[in-house]
């Protein structure tokens, strides 16, 4: 059967897909890839299946989607994964932690951090005349940034995730902790900021900004014209995560982990 001839998964399966990764995250106990058991799993249908879990989650007012977090923006993981374009997820108040936050790692199944420059919106990301988004126009609508770490987790088993998995478990996030210092986005150079992440004291990845899309602008400008397409605006006040700075690093119990920015200031989480 060709492409074009293709049905689509029903509705039930979808279902029953979020409904088996909600659980498996509810219950700390992982799952075969849905691409293993549905192997025409589309990317279409990966975000329905998220989307399906954020419905359900809406019904939780402490569960407000109050931002969005971006994936696969390094060329590396891209090709791991055989992309050529970044992935998203929705951001929930109850898992936006300040710094200094301890989480408890048996809320978790394989949890990675990763530091990212978040960006906080001052006025919704679109244009007047529907053009489309760009770097500049992100800067422009910047409240200002902060430095953060994402922790991301897999409720696939092993992290044996393809493209479709991971969006399916909304790109794989887990929490998300910000730091205190609030940085106008004019203020520096985002592309050559610098961040040098310590596990227990000891330095373990480095990175800069340009390991996102060469600017973490741009790939907030990436997620701005893939929501438009859905008929979704960035609001005001929204918390928007570009991609890590580095490679993942696990994270257990125990361990004390900051994120140093330098002039963009710091932040730490630790593992209980």
């Amino acid at each position: 059967m060709s492409a074009s001839e293709r049905v689509g998964l029903e509705p039930a399966t979808l279902r029953a897909i979020a409904e088996l990764l909600a659980r498996a995250e509810g219950d700390r106990d992982p799952i075969a890839p849905p691409s293993a058991t549905h192997p025409d799993l589309t990317v279409e249908e990966a975000y329905e299946i998220q989307a399906i879990n954020a419905r359900a989650r809406a019904e939780d007012p402490a569960a407000a989607i109050v931002g969005h977090k971006i994936g696969l923006t390094s060329r590396a993981m891209q090709e791991m994964l055989g992309v050529d374009e970044p992935d998203y997820g929705c951001l929930y108040a109850d898992r936006v932690l300040d710094g200094g936050a301890s989480i408890a790692a048996a809320d978790l199944i394989a949890p990675r951090i990763e530091p990212e420059i978040a960006f906080v919106l001052a006025e919704p990301l679109a244009t007047a005349d529907g053009a489309a988004v760009t770097a500049q126009d992100v800067l422009a609508a910047t409240a200002y940034v902060v430095p953060s770490i994402e922790v991301i987790d897999s409720r696939i088993s092993d992290w044996r995730i393809t493209l479709v998995d991971t969006i399916a478990d909304n790109a794989s996030c887990a929490r998300v902790v910000l730091g205190a210092t609030r940085t106008p986005p004019g203020d520096v150079d985002l592309a050559a900021a610098a961040v040098d992440l310590r596990v227990n004291g000891e330095s373990l990845q480095r990175g800069v900004g340009s390991a996102v899309l060469g600017h973490p602008a741009e790939a907030v400008a990436w997620l701005a014209n893939a929501l438009a397409g859905h008929g979704v605006t960035l609001a005001a006040g929204q918390v928007l995560m570009p991609g890590s700075l580095t490679a993942a690093v696990p994270f257990e119990r125990g361990d004390h982990v900051v994120a140093d920015f330098g002039p963009l200031g710091a932040v730490e989480v630790h593992g209980a």
